[in-house]
Protein backbone atom coordinates (compact mmCIF):
# COMPACT_ATOMS: atom_id res chain seq x y z
CA UNK A 1 0.00 0.00 0.00
CA UNK A 2 1.41 3.63 -0.61
CA UNK A 3 1.43 6.47 0.91
CA UNK A 4 -1.56 7.60 -0.28
CA UNK A 5 -3.28 4.85 1.24
CA UNK A 6 -1.96 5.78 4.30
CA UNK A 7 -3.07 9.68 3.80
CA UNK A 8 -6.86 8.57 2.86
CA UNK A 9 -6.88 5.86 5.53
CA UNK A 10 -5.60 8.28 8.38
CA UNK A 11 -8.40 10.82 7.60
CA UNK A 12 -10.86 7.90 7.97
CA UNK A 13 -9.36 7.57 11.25
CA UNK A 14 -9.63 11.16 12.00
CA UNK A 15 -13.27 11.27 10.80
CA UNK A 16 -13.81 7.99 13.09
CA UNK A 17 -12.75 10.24 16.43
CA UNK A 18 -15.41 12.53 16.08
CA UNK A 19 -17.84 10.02 16.90
CA UNK A 20 -16.32 9.12 20.07
CA UNK A 21 -18.68 9.56 22.99
CA UNK A 22 -21.26 9.80 20.44
CA UNK A 23 -22.15 6.15 19.23
CA UNK A 24 -22.12 3.78 21.75
CA UNK A 25 -22.93 0.61 21.40
CA UNK A 26 -21.39 0.89 17.77
CA UNK A 27 -17.87 1.83 17.05
CA UNK A 28 -17.01 5.13 15.92
CA UNK A 29 -16.04 4.45 12.15
CA UNK A 30 -14.88 7.02 9.78
CA UNK A 31 -15.44 6.68 5.83
CA UNK A 32 -13.82 8.07 2.90
CA UNK A 33 -14.57 7.66 -0.72
CA UNK A 34 -12.03 8.62 -3.30
CA UNK A 35 -12.09 8.15 -7.32
CA UNK A 36 -8.91 9.37 -9.49
CA UNK A 37 -6.80 10.68 -6.07
CA UNK A 38 -9.78 13.14 -5.20
CA UNK A 39 -12.00 12.60 -2.25
CA UNK A 40 -15.90 12.51 -3.65
CA UNK A 41 -17.45 10.98 -0.16
CA UNK A 42 -16.55 11.37 3.77
CA UNK A 43 -18.70 10.56 6.58
CA UNK A 44 -18.30 9.24 9.96
CA UNK A 45 -21.18 7.08 12.70
CA UNK A 46 -23.98 9.04 13.56
CA UNK A 47 -24.75 10.33 16.93
CA UNK A 48 -26.84 6.83 18.77
CA UNK A 49 -24.76 4.77 16.30
CA UNK A 50 -26.74 5.17 12.92
CA UNK A 51 -26.37 5.79 10.09
CA UNK A 52 -22.76 4.04 9.88
CA UNK A 53 -20.09 5.76 7.89
CA UNK A 54 -20.35 4.05 4.79
CA UNK A 55 -23.74 4.88 3.80
CA UNK A 56 -23.30 8.55 4.59
CA UNK A 57 -19.72 8.79 2.18
CA UNK A 58 -21.78 7.11 -0.10
CA UNK A 59 -24.80 9.42 -0.30
CA UNK A 60 -22.43 12.21 -0.46
CA UNK A 61 -20.07 10.73 -3.13
CA UNK A 62 -23.45 9.31 -5.27
CA UNK A 63 -22.47 7.80 -8.57
CA UNK A 64 -19.08 8.93 -8.13
CA UNK A 65 -18.31 5.93 -5.98
CA UNK A 66 -18.92 3.66 -8.79
CA UNK A 67 -14.66 2.59 -9.63
CA UNK A 68 -14.07 4.54 -6.29
CA UNK A 69 -11.96 3.29 -3.33
CA UNK A 70 -13.59 3.44 0.30
CA UNK A 71 -11.26 3.78 3.07
CA UNK A 72 -12.68 2.82 6.36
CA UNK A 73 -11.41 2.72 9.86
CA UNK A 74 -12.81 -0.65 10.43
CA UNK A 75 -13.88 -3.83 8.34
CA UNK A 76 -17.80 -3.02 7.00
CA UNK A 77 -20.46 -4.47 9.24
CA UNK A 78 -21.80 -7.89 7.63
CA UNK A 79 -25.01 -8.79 9.20
CA UNK A 80 -28.56 -7.08 9.16
CA UNK A 81 -29.55 -5.15 11.89
CA UNK A 82 -31.64 -1.81 12.11
CA UNK A 83 -29.62 -1.11 8.94
CA UNK A 84 -28.36 -3.83 5.52
CA UNK A 85 -24.63 -4.55 5.96
CA UNK A 86 -22.36 -1.58 4.95
CA UNK A 87 -20.24 -4.27 2.94
CA UNK A 88 -23.40 -5.03 1.06
CA UNK A 89 -23.49 -1.16 0.31
CA UNK A 90 -20.28 -0.45 -0.96
CA UNK A 91 -20.77 -3.37 -3.45
CA UNK A 92 -24.50 -1.91 -4.28
CA UNK A 93 -22.52 1.32 -5.07
CA UNK A 94 -19.66 0.06 -7.46
CA UNK A 95 -16.80 0.63 -4.93
CA UNK A 96 -13.93 -1.41 -6.48
CA UNK A 97 -11.69 -0.96 -3.70
CA UNK A 98 -11.64 -1.43 -0.22
CA UNK A 99 -9.31 -0.37 2.38
CA UNK A 100 -9.72 -1.11 6.11
CA UNK A 101 -6.99 -1.32 8.84
CA UNK A 102 -8.33 -4.56 10.92
CA UNK A 103 -11.12 -6.62 11.09
CA UNK A 104 -14.32 -6.28 13.40
CA UNK A 105 -14.14 -8.22 16.69
CA UNK A 106 -17.97 -8.43 16.77
CA UNK A 107 -18.92 -11.77 16.13
CA UNK A 108 -21.30 -11.12 13.95
CA UNK A 109 -18.87 -9.74 11.76
CA UNK A 110 -15.30 -10.64 12.31
CA UNK A 111 -14.07 -11.22 8.87
CA UNK A 112 -17.35 -11.55 7.25
CA UNK A 113 -17.59 -7.87 6.07
CA UNK A 114 -14.32 -8.68 4.49
CA UNK A 115 -15.06 -12.14 2.78
CA UNK A 116 -18.72 -10.59 1.40
CA UNK A 117 -16.50 -7.72 -0.77
CA UNK A 118 -14.05 -10.12 -1.87
CA UNK A 119 -16.66 -12.69 -3.01
CA UNK A 120 -18.28 -9.48 -5.32
CA UNK A 121 -15.21 -9.13 -6.73
CA UNK A 122 -13.96 -5.98 -4.53
CA UNK A 123 -10.20 -5.86 -3.97
CA UNK A 124 -9.76 -5.25 -0.04
CA UNK A 125 -6.74 -4.33 1.52
CA UNK A 126 -6.00 -4.61 5.61
CA UNK A 127 -2.96 -3.68 7.78
CA UNK A 128 -2.18 -0.31 7.59
CA UNK A 129 -2.48 2.11 10.45
CA UNK A 130 -3.88 -1.47 12.30
CA UNK A 131 -2.12 -0.40 16.18
CA UNK A 132 -3.55 3.17 15.53
CA UNK A 133 -7.11 1.93 14.64
CA UNK A 134 -7.14 -0.81 17.69
CA UNK A 135 -6.34 1.78 20.22
CA UNK A 136 -9.69 3.70 18.92
CA UNK A 137 -11.58 0.76 18.98
CA UNK A 138 -10.56 -0.28 21.82
CA UNK A 139 -13.07 0.28 24.19
CA UNK A 140 -15.44 -1.33 21.85
CA UNK A 141 -13.09 -4.76 21.30
CA UNK A 142 -13.11 -4.85 25.14
CA UNK A 143 -16.88 -4.24 25.42
CA UNK A 144 -17.52 -7.11 22.46
CA UNK A 145 -14.82 -9.24 23.52
CA UNK A 146 -14.14 -11.54 26.50
CA UNK A 147 -13.62 -9.08 28.88
CA UNK A 148 -16.92 -7.74 28.15
CA UNK A 149 -16.58 -3.87 29.96
CA UNK A 150 -15.85 -0.93 28.62
CA UNK A 151 -12.35 0.98 28.17
CA UNK A 152 -11.73 3.01 31.29
CA UNK A 153 -9.60 6.56 31.48
CA UNK A 154 -8.49 7.87 35.05
CA UNK A 155 -8.20 11.48 35.43
CA UNK A 156 -6.13 12.85 37.96
CA UNK A 157 -5.57 16.62 38.66
CA UNK A 158 -3.05 17.14 41.62
CA UNK A 159 -0.11 19.18 43.06
CA UNK A 160 3.09 18.59 41.90
CA UNK A 161 3.35 16.40 45.29
CA UNK A 162 0.57 14.18 44.30
CA UNK A 163 -2.60 15.66 46.25
CA UNK A 164 -5.82 16.34 45.06
CA UNK A 165 -7.45 18.81 47.87
CA UNK A 166 -6.09 20.06 51.13
CA UNK A 167 -6.64 18.63 54.28
CA UNK A 168 -9.84 21.31 54.67
CA UNK A 169 -10.97 19.75 51.63
CA UNK A 170 -9.95 22.72 49.36
CA UNK A 171 -9.67 21.61 45.65
CA UNK A 172 -10.88 24.05 43.06
CA UNK A 173 -8.67 24.87 41.95
CA UNK A 174 -5.20 23.17 41.02
CA UNK A 175 -5.08 23.37 37.60
CA UNK A 176 -5.81 26.19 35.42
CA UNK A 177 -8.23 27.42 32.65
CA UNK A 178 -6.76 25.59 30.02
CA UNK A 179 -5.83 22.10 31.26
CA UNK A 180 -9.51 22.15 32.91
CA UNK A 181 -10.94 22.84 29.21
CA UNK A 182 -9.29 20.07 28.17
CA UNK A 183 -10.87 17.84 30.68
CA UNK A 184 -14.38 19.28 28.93
CA UNK A 185 -12.82 18.28 25.87
CA UNK A 186 -11.97 14.73 27.13
CA UNK A 187 -15.52 13.95 28.72
CA UNK A 188 -16.97 14.69 25.32
CA UNK A 189 -15.06 11.48 23.68
CA UNK A 190 -16.36 9.15 26.15
CA UNK A 191 -19.77 7.95 26.42
CA UNK A 192 -19.82 8.24 30.22
CA UNK A 193 -17.96 10.93 33.01
CA UNK A 194 -17.57 8.23 36.53
CA UNK A 195 -17.03 9.91 40.01
CA UNK A 196 -17.00 8.17 43.23
CA UNK A 197 -19.85 8.93 46.31
CA UNK A 198 -17.53 10.75 48.02
CA UNK A 199 -16.55 13.03 45.53
CA UNK A 200 -19.70 13.37 44.34
CA UNK A 201 -20.68 14.27 48.01
CA UNK A 202 -17.97 17.17 48.16
CA UNK A 203 -17.62 18.38 45.26
CA UNK A 204 -21.22 18.44 44.33
CA UNK A 205 -20.16 18.23 40.23
CA UNK A 206 -22.26 19.01 37.07
CA UNK A 207 -19.80 16.50 35.54
CA UNK A 208 -20.71 17.88 31.56
CA UNK A 209 -18.91 19.20 29.08
CA UNK A 210 -19.21 22.79 29.19
CA UNK A 211 -18.27 25.82 26.74
CA UNK A 212 -17.21 23.05 23.87
CA UNK A 213 -20.80 23.59 21.93
CA UNK A 214 -21.43 19.98 22.41
CA UNK A 215 -24.90 19.06 21.70
CA UNK A 216 -24.96 15.05 23.27
CA UNK A 217 -23.50 15.30 26.82
CA UNK A 218 -22.02 12.00 28.06
CA UNK A 219 -23.54 10.02 30.60
CA UNK A 220 -22.83 10.79 34.56
CA UNK A 221 -22.02 7.28 36.89
CA UNK A 222 -21.44 7.76 40.68
CA UNK A 223 -20.47 4.70 42.20
CA UNK A 224 -22.36 4.70 45.79
CA UNK A 225 -22.51 1.32 47.34
CA UNK A 226 -25.88 3.26 49.70
CA UNK A 227 -27.53 5.66 47.41
CA UNK A 228 -26.60 8.23 50.08
CA UNK A 229 -25.71 11.30 47.89
CA UNK A 230 -26.97 14.79 47.87
CA UNK A 231 -30.92 14.60 46.73
CA UNK A 232 -30.76 18.38 46.58
CA UNK A 233 -27.09 18.53 44.53
CA UNK A 234 -26.70 19.23 41.16
CA UNK A 235 -26.62 15.59 39.60
CA UNK A 236 -30.12 15.19 41.43
CA UNK A 237 -31.68 18.27 39.80
CA UNK A 238 -30.38 17.98 36.66
CA UNK A 239 -31.18 13.75 36.39
CA UNK A 240 -33.98 14.33 34.17
CA UNK A 241 -32.15 16.74 31.49
CA UNK A 242 -28.66 14.38 31.94
CA UNK A 243 -28.88 11.01 32.42
CA UNK A 244 -27.26 10.03 35.30
CA UNK A 245 -26.20 5.82 36.69
CA UNK A 246 -25.94 5.19 39.84
CA UNK A 247 -24.22 1.98 40.61
CA UNK A 248 -25.24 1.04 43.66
CA UNK A 249 -24.98 -2.55 46.41
CA UNK A 250 -27.30 -4.55 47.86
CA UNK A 251 -29.80 -3.71 50.26
CA UNK A 252 -30.08 -0.01 49.95
CA UNK A 253 -32.74 2.08 51.84
CA UNK A 254 -35.80 1.88 49.88
CA UNK A 255 -36.78 5.66 50.83
CA UNK A 256 -33.34 6.15 48.56
CA UNK A 257 -34.23 3.91 46.12
CA UNK A 258 -37.34 5.46 45.23
CA UNK A 259 -36.13 9.12 45.61
CA UNK A 260 -33.53 8.45 42.68
CA UNK A 261 -35.65 6.56 40.54
CA UNK A 262 -38.71 9.25 40.84
CA UNK A 263 -35.64 12.08 39.89
CA UNK A 264 -35.01 9.95 36.58
CA UNK A 265 -31.85 8.55 37.54
CA UNK A 266 -31.30 4.56 36.37
CA UNK A 267 -30.42 2.50 39.01
CA UNK A 268 -27.73 -0.55 38.80
CA UNK A 269 -27.65 -2.94 41.21
CA UNK A 270 -24.11 -4.49 41.22
CA UNK A 271 -21.65 -7.05 43.84
CA UNK A 272 -19.99 -5.64 46.89
CA UNK A 273 -16.10 -6.69 47.22
CA UNK A 274 -15.95 -6.29 51.13
CA UNK A 275 -17.80 -3.00 52.16
CA UNK A 276 -17.77 -1.21 49.15
CA UNK A 277 -19.05 -1.40 45.26
CA UNK A 278 -16.71 -4.39 43.03
CA UNK A 279 -15.55 -1.99 40.30
CA UNK A 280 -15.41 -5.24 38.37
CA UNK A 281 -18.74 -6.15 38.89
CA UNK A 282 -19.69 -2.77 37.64
CA UNK A 283 -17.58 -2.42 34.76
CA UNK A 284 -19.34 -5.42 33.37
CA UNK A 285 -22.76 -4.12 34.47
CA UNK A 286 -21.87 -0.99 31.96
CA UNK A 287 -20.62 -2.75 28.83
CA UNK A 288 -23.69 -5.11 29.34
CA UNK A 289 -25.65 -1.81 29.34
CA UNK A 290 -23.37 -0.80 25.40
CA UNK A 291 -20.74 1.85 27.38
CA UNK A 292 -17.30 1.31 25.47
CA UNK A 293 -15.53 4.35 26.75
CA UNK A 294 -15.81 5.77 30.26
CA UNK A 295 -13.97 8.54 31.50
CA UNK A 296 -13.30 8.68 35.25
CA UNK A 297 -12.65 11.84 37.65
CA UNK A 298 -11.97 9.85 40.76
CA UNK A 299 -11.79 10.53 44.05
CA UNK A 300 -8.87 9.03 45.27
CA UNK A 301 -11.29 5.92 46.80
CA UNK A 302 -12.70 5.05 43.76
CA UNK A 303 -9.22 5.48 42.00
CA UNK A 304 -7.40 3.06 44.07
CA UNK A 305 -10.09 0.14 44.05
CA UNK A 306 -10.11 0.57 39.72
CA UNK A 307 -5.58 0.23 39.66
CA UNK A 308 -5.91 -2.65 42.19
CA UNK A 309 -8.92 -4.36 40.17
CA UNK A 310 -6.38 -3.61 36.69
CA UNK A 311 -9.57 -1.66 35.10
CA UNK A 312 -7.44 1.29 34.30
CA UNK A 313 -6.58 0.88 30.73
CA UNK A 314 -5.25 4.94 30.64
CA UNK A 315 -3.92 7.09 33.08
CA UNK A 316 -3.91 10.89 32.34
CA UNK A 317 -2.80 13.20 34.28
CA UNK A 318 -2.83 17.30 35.02
CA UNK A 319 0.08 18.36 36.69
CA UNK A 320 0.18 21.73 38.89
CA UNK A 321 3.29 23.16 39.74
CA UNK A 322 2.20 23.72 43.90
CA UNK A 323 2.61 21.58 46.42
CA UNK A 324 0.03 20.80 49.26
CA UNK A 325 2.12 18.73 51.53
CA UNK A 326 1.41 15.61 53.17
CA UNK A 327 -1.29 16.30 55.44
CA UNK A 328 -3.52 16.71 51.54
CA UNK A 329 -5.35 14.37 49.87
CA UNK A 330 -3.46 11.93 48.17
CA UNK A 331 -4.72 11.48 44.33
CA UNK A 332 -4.92 7.58 44.91
CA UNK A 333 -5.72 6.22 47.77
CA UNK A 334 -4.35 2.93 49.74
CA UNK A 335 -3.28 -0.21 47.23
CA UNK A 336 -1.92 -2.13 50.32
CA UNK A 337 1.25 -2.60 48.07
CA UNK A 338 4.43 -4.56 49.99
CA UNK A 339 6.88 -4.20 46.78
CA UNK A 340 7.39 -2.01 44.12
CA UNK A 341 6.64 -5.42 41.77
CA UNK A 342 3.02 -5.18 42.87
CA UNK A 343 2.35 -1.89 41.88
CA UNK A 344 0.97 -1.14 38.51
CA UNK A 345 2.69 0.29 35.84
CA UNK A 346 1.82 2.22 32.88
CA UNK A 347 3.66 3.25 29.41
CA UNK A 348 4.15 6.96 28.90
CA UNK A 349 2.43 8.23 25.41
CA UNK A 350 2.26 11.72 25.48
CA UNK A 351 3.42 14.94 27.26
CA UNK A 352 2.37 18.29 26.52
CA UNK A 353 2.16 21.42 28.33
CA UNK A 354 -1.31 23.18 29.39
CA UNK A 355 -0.90 26.86 30.19
CA UNK A 356 0.72 26.60 33.55
CA UNK A 357 0.39 23.33 33.99
CA UNK A 358 1.89 19.74 32.66
CA UNK A 359 -0.50 17.43 30.64
CA UNK A 360 0.63 13.45 31.03
CA UNK A 361 -1.31 10.68 29.51
CA UNK A 362 0.06 6.79 29.96
CA UNK A 363 -1.03 3.28 28.85
CA UNK A 364 -1.88 0.13 30.37
CA UNK A 365 1.73 -2.03 29.86
CA UNK A 366 0.19 -5.36 28.34
CA UNK A 367 1.05 -8.14 31.00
Amino acid sequence: MSDTDKRFLALALSLGRRGQGNTWPNPAVGCVIVRDGRIVGRGWTAPGGRPHAEPQALAQAGPLARGATAYVSLEPCAHHGQTPPCAEALIAAGITRVVAPLADTDPRVSGRGFEILRAAGVEVSTGLLAEQAAHDHAGFFLRAGQQTRPWLTLKLASSFDGRIATATGESQWITAPPARRMVHALRARHDAVMVGAGTARVDDPSLTVRDMGVTRQPLRIVISRRLDLPLSGQLARTANEVPVWICHGPNTDPSLTSAWTGLGARLIPCALNGRQVDPTSALHELGRLGLTRIFCEGGSTLAASLLHADLVDELIGFTAGLAIGAEGLPAIGALGLAHLPEAPRFALSETRALGPDIMHRWLRVPA
